[in-house]
């Protein structure tokens, strides 16, 4: 979606705040993401000023985009962080948060990774088996320390989303169902380097109707009431992410006080903090891929094609979701054309759009693929032999390299 505020024409020529992206091409060469900071900033604080009524720790998910100058631009302003791995926790760290500001996700982690949040000092260690919550004490007990811990209870809600991003129903691998909470309760009366410090949730991505969360809040507040009835003092209140951004512009845009006047009411006076960890919302609109035209090719069809240097290598989104992205010409044109534009890999699936109407731009110009700020280049791959992009950030008329091009050394440089 293109964002006037951040992402604009200006004579003509496509600019990321007051740079134009042709001047990023030829510096920096393509493909190349690049990063509006400005963009990145004014979500995070529409995200804040829509909840200041409640008590909450706004923690980004920096799944959605992990770069080091990303993170730092958020915890600049005092976002906390949400990670799911111990390459996520290091990649936080490394950005200058402070450990008490992170909480650590994830259902797979392994007894060294737990051992990495514990000695680091992490806010919250959130568990989703029986198995993990022992796991979590046989480390905390090597370590001889205590650790916290928030339960993520899968609420069983199916919001209406696409199926390889709905997180909530009992059908699927996230939380503790429902029926297993007597025994985790025992549990931690069991085990005596475990502290429930908080409940967590978190239904899916891309979920526009906010009756969705209420429907999963008032299942943990449900859960809430039973833990302090048995006696545990729950401080945290994790409602997850999951809160959707806008890829397509014939479509409205999010907007996120829909889901405050849903929430606010239902958390506020229940005496904890609630904890919100956006990804997407925040980064994904913040960020564009600049890609180059290699060729313009018809079909015996009169099928219109557009090979460009930007493939599912950077963007697998597409792909893998069938996800629209908005692509533009860089410098306008008067006249348009309904083309596909496609990458250069092995597979019939690289593609960025499908019989789109493009401007008629010709082979060596810029386009743009909006909207590639989130589960964009954290999920870029080396297929092909291909080199990951370079990575810029523009706050005005700074700019700022913050990822360098990958090289031919760097794709053998493990191997033996």
């Amino acid at each position: 979606m293109l964002d006037s505020h951040f992402f604009s024409y200006t004579d003509g020529t496509l600019c990321c705040e007051s740079v134009m992206l042709n001047e990023l091409a030829a510096q920096f060469g393509t493909p190349l993401f690049v990063t509006s900071r400005q963009s990145l900033l004014a979500q995070y604080l529409a995200f804040e000023a829509a909840f200041t009524a409640l008590p909450h720790f706004t923690c980004y998910s920096v799944k959605a985009n992990y770069n080091l100058a990303v993170i730092r631009a958020l915890a600049d302003e005092g976002c906390g962080c949400d990670v799911n791995s111990g390459g996520e926790l290091y990649r936080a760290l490394t950005a200058g948060v402070a450990p008490e500001k992170i909480i650590m996700a994830g259902i797979g982690k392994s007894e060294a990774e737990i051992e990495y949040a514990l000695t680091s000092g992490v806010l919250l260690l959130k568990a989703e088996s029986v198995s993990e919550l022992k796991a979590i004490d046989r480390v905390a007990s090597r370590l001889g320390v205590v650790a916290s811990v928030a339960i993520r209870i899968n609420p069983n809600v199916t919001a209406e989303t696409h199926p390889y991003i709905t997180t909530g129903d009992s059908k699927e691998k996230f939380g503790i169902d429902e029926a297993e909470l007597g025994e985790v309760f025992s549990l931690f009366r069991e085990l005596p380097n475990l502290s429930l410090q908080g409940l967590d949730m978190h239904i899916g991505s891309q979920i526009f109707d906010p009756e969705y969360y209420v429907a999963a809040t008032q299942k943990l507040l449900d859960v809430l009431e039973s833990a302090r009835h048995l006696g545990f003092d729950i401080k945290w209140f994790d409602v997850g992410g999951g809160f959707p951004v806008t890829y397509d512009p014939q479509k409205p845009a999010t907007d996120i006080t829909r889901f405050a006047e849903k929430l606010i009411p239902m958390i506020e006076g229940k005496g904890v903090t609630a904890i919100f960890e956006p990804g997407r919302f925040l980064a994904a609109n913040a960020s564009l891929i600049l890609t180059r035209i290699l060729y313009r090719k018809r079909n015996h069809t009169g099928k219109e094609f557009f090979i460009v240097d930007a493939g599912m290598t950077e963007l697998i989104r597409p792909a893998l979701y069938h996800s629209h992205h908005e692509v533009l010409a860089v410098t306008r044109h008067d006249r348009s054309i309904v083309a596909d534009v496609v990458g250069p890999v092995c597979e019939s699936s690289d593609f960025f759009a499908r019989q789109r109407s493009i401007d008629d731009a010709a082979e060596g110009e810029l386009l743009a693929v909006l909207s590639s700020g989130a589960y964009g280049a954290v999920m870029s791959s080396n297929y092909n032999g291909r080199l990951r992009p370079a990575e810029v950030m523009v706050d005005g008329r700074k700019v700022t390299l913050i990822r360098r091009r990958e090289s031919y050394a760097q794709l053998v440089q493990n191997e033996v």
